[in-house]
């Protein structure tokens, strides 16, 4: 019952619930203590609404914010307490008394604050946000841009100036019960003193040295910076926060590239979602604003995704475009139409290459480039099952998508059967359950089914844990205990290299200092590889477990596995990276021979009925790799759809930028010749496109400014 209220009112626990119960009952309650009248009540319903209240907005509660939309806003939420007060004065015939005018003149009086203090908090957000917002590049050699005000003053701070209303209304509660003016006329002028001062103390934030310069001085520094780094390839991304993972998944590759790598990103909620990484990194909301970027020695430009804003960049002719997509799959966004308006088309593979042929939306053949995938260099090849090691078998199921399309997830009608026959498997296996973090978040049938076989994993751990025949190596113990050690000491080194965790620096400030320390950057991703290690030395070889949250990551998880069972998504053909056995099912009961005619990436798996009957398959070739049937299969779909092993996937990407660069360069230059030979019609078009004009630097052909 409790849990179905949370879910209704979309709260993140029971106590926030109860909290939201007491806030809503506690005004009806006011209004009757102000009615009869009684003052403990009053008091005390008021204490309930004030610290529920509170409580509510510190959790950032959904309901808090949905009041404001039925207009039961914060501000009404005050004021309405605020004349339930002056209610309650007028029915204990206090109405004649001085005290009784000084509080709706004071409470007058506190609105009337109210419309400064936000003018000036709004100022001052606006002022602070930067035209560019950047991540590792030193602006601070560059402008001035000062410290935000304390932290604070402006953290919920229309909560914290409305809350100032409680000396004047202690003090007028405190007078109606003694009959005495003089706690009343205290706390107004309490109230009123500190609400001016809120606003005093803010003022200087809003002009002065205390603002951070102007538009245009950000982004001339932002060139100046440019034509220091001279970036050669440049990551483009625009999307939506839960888009995020599109341009995540590229920044490990980004740091590899030998060419000066840039990201340019168009929303603000995307830099604040991004990873942490080596590569400079801008952030440039305004169109015109990007532009009017310097961009000129850019020579390609890659895109994760198709959106609209593509277009600000695809309109610059002295760079060339590419599709990079973010994954390999059969959907139809793989073979989107608008990929035509690139220079060239990335694919992973052959696959990717004849999806283009068979949908036939425009794409030439000429224009598509295999490069393999860089993401997927940790995964490591199958060696086989070592000896005195049970096998592992990780289901992976994806969430349940939006569609209610009963083919998406595996983990409603097949879950719980799969996990059973896994967990019961003879000889044993282990069984990692590693679920898609969206699941449950659409329908709660998938949320229980979720919970359900997170039940059977548990439950199969803990009959695995008092069992003799998995846990009589002593040495095996020793070694988990010396793993937890090392887990806990790594954990706590990146707490402290990570800092206090409660970092809330604004843009401007995040702009001039957020420049990558390369020393702490390099320890951190030394230290997440050791606590990976260590991780799975402390997790008993024989353990089932359920692995929920970032860490360990997926293909951790592939790593340590023998053979898998997932479902239709970007997880199969990342998989199929391994060479290791693996089963998808088809939960939406095409049959076999349809269900592979429909999925490159499932021709060589184990299909699995919603009865997960066929797994014996599967967990025969784990056993007995010589007597695998897909074996070759599996082999021959790997380089079908990831290209082949030799040269590595980072040295094919690093070729074709290159490649894709000196076709810029050549344009450029071919371009520069004309103009310089007088041929009007170059010039002419030189001056009508962004960067068409290309302009010569200490004797080399640069390109010209976007703009």
């Amino acid at each position: 019952m409790i849990s179905t209220a949370i879910r209704v009112a979309r709260v993140g626990s029971a106590a926030e619930l109860a909290a939201a119960a007491l806030m809503v009952l506690g005004f009806p309650v006011l209004m009757v203590a102000a009615l009869v009248p009684s003052i403990y009540a009053f008091a005390a319903a008021a204490a309930v609404t004030y610290l529920a209240d509170h409580y509510l907005h510190r959790k950032g509660s959904y309901l808090i914010n949905r009041l404001s939309k039925v207009r039961a806003g914060l501000s009404i939420r005050f004021l309405i307490r605020q004349l339930l007060l002056i209610l309650l004065l007028a029915r204990m015939d206090l109405s004649n008394g001085l005290v009784f005018y000084g509080a709706i003149a004071c409470f007058i009086a506190f609105y009337g604050l109210q419309a400064p203090h936000g003018a000036v908090v709004t100022l001052i957000r606006n002022r602070r946000r930067m035209p560019v917002a950047t991540r590792n590049v030193d602006l601070k050699s560059r402008i001035r841009i000062p410290d935000a005000p304390p932290r604070g003053l402006l953290d919920r701070s229309a909560e914290k100036m409305l809350h100032l209303d409680l000396a004047a209304v202690v003090g007028l509660l405190i007078s109606a019960m003694t009959d005495n003016v003089i706690a009343g006329f205290v706390g107004i002028g309490i109230t009123l003193a500190l609400g001016s001062l809120y606003v005093l103390v803010l003022m200087p934030y809003v002009r002065g040295r205390k603002t951070p310069p102007d538009a245009d001085t950000v982004l001339a520094a932002v060139d100046d910076w440019l034509a220091e780094y001279r970036p050669g390839t440049v990551l483009y991304f625009s999307g939506s926060k839960d888009s995020a993972y599109q341009v995540n998944m590229w920044l490990e590759t980004m740091e590899q590239l030998e060419s000066r790598p840039l990201i340019l990103l168009r929303e603000r909620v995307i830099l604040q979602s991004l990873a942490p990484t080596s590569v400079p990194v801008i952030c440039v909301p305004g169109g015109v604003h990007l532009m009017n970027m310097d961009l000129s020695t850019v020579r390609v430009a890659l895109y994760a995704a198709n959106v609209g804003k593509n277009i600000h960049l695809l309109r610059v002719p002295t760079m060339k475009h590419v599709f990079i997509g973010h994954g390999d799959s059969d959907k139809l966004a793989s073979v989107n139409p608008f990929s035509k308006a690139y220079d060239e088309v990335w694919t992973a593979g052959r696959a990717g290459r004849d999806r283009y042929a068979i949908a036939d939306v425009g794409v030439r053949d000429d224009d598509i480039v295999e490069v393999g995938r860089p993401q997927l260099a940790p995964i490591q090849s199958w060696q086989g099952v070592p000896d005195g090691r049970i096998p592992t078998v990780l289901y992976a199921p994806t969430w349940e998508g939006w569609d209610g399309d009963p083919g998406n997830t595996s983990l409603v009608l097949a879950g719980e059967n799969i996990v059973k026959k896994l967990v019961k498997a003879d000889p044993p296996v282990r069984v990692l359950y590693k679920p898609h973090p969206f699941t449950g978040t659409v329908s709660a049938e998938a949320g229980a089914a979720h919970r359900r076989v997170t039940a059977l994993v548990e439950k199969a751990a803990a009959s695995r844990a008092t069992d003799a025949r998995f846990t009589a190596d002593t040495t095996d113990t020793a070694a988990q205990t010396a793993a937890k050690a090392e887990l806990a000491r790594i954990e706590t080194r990146l707490t402290e290299l990570a800092g206090t965790g409660d970092d809330k620096r604004d843009e401007a400030e995040a702009s001039r200092d957020d420049v990558v320390d390369l020393k702490k950057h390099e320890e951190i991703a030394r230290l997440r590889a050791d606590w990976n290690d260590f991780y799975w030395q402390a997790l008993p070889s024989y353990r089932h477990a359920v692995i929920t949250g970032a860490e360990p990551r997926l293909y951790d998880c592939f790593n340590v596995s023998d053979a898998m069972v997932s479902d239709i998504s970007s997880v199969v053909s990342d998989f199929i990276a391994s060479g290791k056995p693996y089963a998808v099912t088809d939960s939406a009961g095409l049959g076999v021979e349809e269900f592979k005619r429909a999925n490159t990436a499932v021709r060589a798996a184990v299909i699995l009925s919603n009865s997960a009957k066929e797994l014996g398959g599967l967990l025969d070739a784990v056993r007995d790799p010589s007597a695998d049937p897909l074996a070759a299969d599996r082999d021959e779909l790997k380089h079908y759809l990831l290209g082949p092993d030799e040269p590595t996937s980072i040295e094919q990407f690093n070729d074709a930028v290159a490649a894709l660069a000196r076709k810029a360069e050549t344009r450029n230059l071919g371009q520069e010749a004309r103009i310089a030979a007088g041929d009007p019609e170059a010039a002419e078009l030189a001056e009508a496109l962004p960067g068409g004009k290309p302009r010569t630097t200490a004797g080399e052909a640069e390109g010209a400014t976007a703009g």
